[in-house]
């Protein structure tokens, strides 16, 4: 039906700036003039709980040079200044990413080729069977929700075959039935960061809603693995731990959970990233899905498609058209479809299109019902979906983008809600036990809304250009990770009396490079 189609993404990664260096400046004797002082705080012995941001996850996977760079081992080093102890991270065998024996969940780590994100080449020597030991500070441990903090056996190497446990904190668990918050409060820490909550909306946002909104559900044991987690049980889960955390008196800095609109896994393919059709295409489906919209108009529902845009000739004019996607919240008038076609069509193809349309819509852009397109999507748009009949079956144009592919309006909004949710406990608990409290969701937004400017650079959400974010378009880059570390040292200078200086963010490079 169309050939050759190609979206708009591509105009927009055309260009990518590395710094040769991310090595860590510090003036190790003062900071605006005056001595270095960590206040009201003793930050002898530090540890960082959290997910995979803790960790230093980043490019799709977690690996050496990124575990360097997490916010948490920065914190670290300027935490040393002043009288900071050794801080111990688990740290894998190599700079690939992922586990010996084959995991696409888990890595290889991505970089950009001048196109697009690709894997970088090599075989991940990580064993997951070989467990680390000693005892670790940095306790960030990848695809971690709140509850799975507080739960026994999630380094368990038994569990993983059913989910009840995690490859990365098998690696370093004191024991496979302790728990990551019990191996935190084992070390009697002076003094912890805590940033959780992102996951328990993010795996649900980042399959595009395939999950199930917890909301009322006590039992995280009933969960999947891309639900949303209740707020009353991230509540209780968070006071618990903030309170076993604090018992012998540890001071510490939280962090909120940021939207995840705010990331370029959600903002980087444009809702409208189909160009003006040909002709001839564009008749034929503005014929369509008239149609439809006008049973639908007979029946009292609202229209679920626009007309679309022809490409008219003019190489100087770029006119554009929604995607078409599928969302699941709408009734389905599948029959309705095929009936109202049968006559024209014959059975076999009305009842495919109705099938294939009976939950179809183009994609809104407008603020109020916006949806998100995910990243990964970018690869099938203007595909050729197989098995199914021409003309019916260029992605996103006349076959449906499937429901994983998209965070719809609706889907946002149970995401907002929840975080917003987790954000008042997290706040509010951190206030009733004086702690340090970074505003995560507003210094990413603006990161996302034009940028953060420092040391002649600004930081934006900008897919591959912007410096913030890594190629998996939801982790930070190493000048990303760098700004975070500054926000988290401003909270603490603000509560604490210390006056730590902001680290340097043009000595953070935006990506990796293939080979480190």
């Amino acid at each position: 039906m169309i050939k050759n189609i190609k979206w708009l993404f591509l105009v927009s990664l055309t260009f990518v700036a590395c710094n040769n260096s991310d090595d860590l400046v510090l003036d190790p004797n003062s900071s605006n003039g005056q001595p270095l002082t960590a206040g009201t705080a003793d930050f002898s012995k530090f540890v960082s709980i959290g997910n995979s941001l803790t960790a230093g996850y980043s490019d799709g996977a977690l690996f050496i040079e990124g575990q360097k760079g997490a916010y948490s081992n920065i914190l670290a080093q300027q935490f040393s200044l002043v009288g900071g102890g050794e801080f111990k991270t688990p740290f894998m065998a190599d700079n690939i990413g992922g586990f010996a024996g084959g995991n696409p969940a888990f890595g290889p780590r991505l970089y950009f080729n001048g196109v697009g994100p690709v894997a970088v080449p090599g075989t991940p020597t990580t064993d997951l069977t070989k467990v680390l030991t000693g005892g670790f500070n940095n306790l960030g441990v990848p695809g971690a929700k709140s509850f799975h903090l507080v739960a026994a056996g999630y380094g368990n190497i038994a569990g993983l075959a059913t989910g009840q446990s995690n490859p990365y904190f098998v690696r370093f668990a004191s024991s496979p039935a302790t728990s990551i918050i019990a191996d935190a409060v084992a070390q009697n820490a002076s003094f912890f960061s805590l940033w959780i909550g992102n996951n328990d909306v993010l795996s649900y946002a980042t399959s595009g809603g395939v999950g199930v909104n917890q909301t009322g559900n006590m039992n995280p044991a009933t969960y999947g693995s891309n639900d949303i987690t209740d707020p009353a049980v991230f509540a209780s889960v968070y006071n618990s731990m903030i309170t076993a955390l604090t018992a012998k008196g540890a001071k510490g800095v939280v962090a909120n959970i940021p939207y995840v609109t705010s990331v370029p896994y959600f903002t980087t393919v444009p809702t409208n990233a189909i160009p003006g059709l040909p002709p001839a295409n564009a008749a034929q489906l503005n014929q369509l899905f008239g149609g439809i919209n006008a049973a639908l108009a007979a029946s009292g529902l609202p229209a679920r498609f626009v007309t679309l845009v022809a490409d008219d000739g003019n190489a100087a004019t770029i006119e554009t058209n929604p995607l078409l996607i599928k969302d699941e919240s709408l009734i389905n008038i599948s029959a309705a479809i095929t009936d109202a076609l049968t006559p024209t069509l014959g059975g076999q193809t009305a009842g495919y299109l109705g099938s294939i349309y009976g939950q179809a819509r183009h994609a809104s852009g407008a603020a109020a019902t916006k949806d998100y397109i995910v990243l990964t999507a970018r690869t099938i748009i203007g595909t050729i979906q197989t098995g199914a009949p021409s003309p019916f079956n260029t992605v996103g144009v006349s076959y449906p983008m499937q429901d994983n592919t998209t965070l719809t309006a609706s889907e946002t909004a149970e995401v907002k809600i929840a975080t917003d949710a987790y954000n008042v406990a997290i706040r509010s608990i951190a206030t009733s036990k004086g702690l340090a409290f970074v505003d995560a969701n507003a210094v990413l937004a603006q990161v996302a809304n034009g940028g953060i400017t420092a040391n002649g650079y600004t930081v934006s959400s900008t897919y591959v250009s912007g410096g913030g974010f890594s190629m998996d378009g939801v982790h930070p880059s190493p000048r990303g990770y760098a700004l975070i570390a500054n926000k988290f040292m401003e909270a603490i200078n603000t509560t604490y009396g210390s006056n730590f200086k902001a680290v340097d963010l043009s000595k953070y490079r935006i990506q990796f490079t293939p080979k480190l």
